[in-house]
């Protein structure tokens, strides 16, 4: 069984950790939820596992892809700009989640989408669940 990863953010240099295993994730829009009630944003991602991938490109090394959940808590708003969330069978490749100023998180999107996230403070999870597959 691979080891499951199990993170938590609190800061800018973790933010980055958690935003650089998270490239190329692919996140379902029907898999992301604001909880206004419990300032909670959460979403699920098929992400790459970058950390089995080793340097470079290998001729028949087997990739694999992980499914993991990720929560930002103290969020008080969600903004989408270039997303229709009514397209709940989209899938959005991430590509990066980014910060502007100590209360906004932006989780950058392949064709120009962004969700941004308005926080009182940098707290995030990332759990991956279910066994891994080969890509």
């Amino acid at each position: 069984m691979t080891e499951r990863l199990k993170l938590r953010v609190t800061d800018i240099d973790d933010l980055a950790v958690i935003s650089s295993i998270l490239q190329d994730a692919l996140a379902p829009i029907a898999d992301m939820l604001f909880e206004p009630d419990q300032f909670r944003f959460v979403l699920a991602a098929n992400r790459f596992r970058w950390e089995d991938a080793g340097d470079g490109h290998v001729e028949g090394r087997i990739y694999e892809r992980q499914r993991c959940g990720i929560r930002f808590e103290q969020v008080s708003a969600v903004r989408m700009r270039g997303i229709d969330h009514n397209r709940r069978d989209e899938i959005l490749s991430l590509l990066a989640i980014k910060t502007e100023g100590e209360n906004i998180v932006d989780l950058v999107f392949a064709g120009g989408g962004v969700i941004r996230l308005e926080i009182g403070g940098l707290l995030c999870h990332l759990d991956d669940f279910d066994e891994p597959w080969p890509t």
